[in-house]
């Protein structure tokens, strides 16, 4: 079975920092690509940051560039995002999610695979 689960959420203050964690299991991982989105309340789902596993290609919204780091354990079939200086804006529901052409973008239509989400809230 194809699993992805999403972890490492939170409360923070804002400045703050959190590690989230994607583990996957049941699908080719090093031919995938391993997507991060999230969803505030009343929004709707944005992709974040999103890692090509094979070549190893990192890519991130302007919302996250320069205060996010994405990088993935092959060994471990583990994506990691590392999310600095969080604003409040930060705050949602975190998910990770598996394109298995390993090409990877920020339109979800792409994923084959989702896992549930993690909470990151962050306090003003």
């Amino acid at each position: 079975d194809v699993q992805l689960q999403a972890s490492g959420g939170g409360l923070v203050q804002a400045g703050g920092s959190l590690r989230l964690s994607c583990a996957a299991s049941g699908f080719d991982f090093s031919d995938s690509a391993i997507g991060w989105f999230r969803q505030a309340p009343g929004k709707e789902r944005e992709g974040v940051s999103f890692i090509r596993i094979r070549q190893g290609t990192t890519f991130y919204a302007n919302s996250v560039e320069g205060r996010s780091t994405i990088s993935s354990d092959n060994a471990k079939e583990m994506v990691y995002l590392q999310m600095n200086s969080l604003k409040p804006e930060d705050t949602a529901i975190y998910y990770c999610a598996a394109d298995r052409t390993g090409w990877g973008t920020f339109n979800i239509v792409w994923y084959n695979y989702w896992g549930r989400g993690t909470l990151v809230t962050v306090s003003s």
